[in-house]
């Protein structure tokens, strides 16, 4: 039975010849005794509740501050690792880009190495050739001269011949 301050205030004793009815006093204290019990423990019950109530609040405010810090720290995290990918992949492209001209560059050297190279042997077939033609025409020449050589030896054969035949064959004497 639930007492209200109210009820214990307008609360009237049965009087008798010598005060209070004793027994309607007791009762009525022992109803307050009760109720008083009652609201002690529901009121230990409620501040033990409200401290359990706070200790997980805490330990959650706890947790979401933990939580925060974890965010942040992996966002802190994320950005650092996007600025040192952003950081490499400039360090590759400008690798990549220094290897590019260097290539390029080689290959120019190795085409004009090629092309005087190709200047070269064309220089030295030209050369060859000329020599060859020399030899060629030295040894035209050398056929012409033995075949004027024969002609005129055939002419003196000839010659001798048509001599020794005029002069007969007192000559053979």
């Amino acid at each position: 039975m639930k007492i209200t301050p109210i009820e214990i205030q307008q609360h009237q004793f049965k009087t008798r010849m010598l005060g209070y009815d004793s027994s309607s006093v007791d009762q009525f204290l022992e109803m307050v005794a009760d109720e008083l019990e009652r609201l002690h423990k529901q009121n230990h019950e409620l501040k033990e509740t409200l401290a359990r109530t706070r200790t997980v609040l805490d330990q959650m405010k706890d947790r979401e501050q933990a939580l925060q810090q974890t965010l942040m720290t992996a966002q802190q995290v994320t950005e650092e690792l996007k600025n040192t990918a952003r950081k490499e992949a400039d360090v590759v492209m400008v690798d990549a880009r220094l290897q590019g001209e260097q290539i390029v560059r080689s290959a120019e050297e190795r085409r004009l190495q090629l092309i005087r190279e190709i200047q070269e042997i064309k220089r030295q077939k030209i050369s060859f050739e000329c020599s060859l033609r020399a030899l060629i025409d030295g040894h035209l020449k050398l056929l012409d001269m033995e075949t004027l050589a024969i002609d005129e030896s055939e002419d003196a054969a000839a010659l001798l011949e048509t001599q020794l035949s005029l002069e007969g064959p007192e000559s053979e004497l």
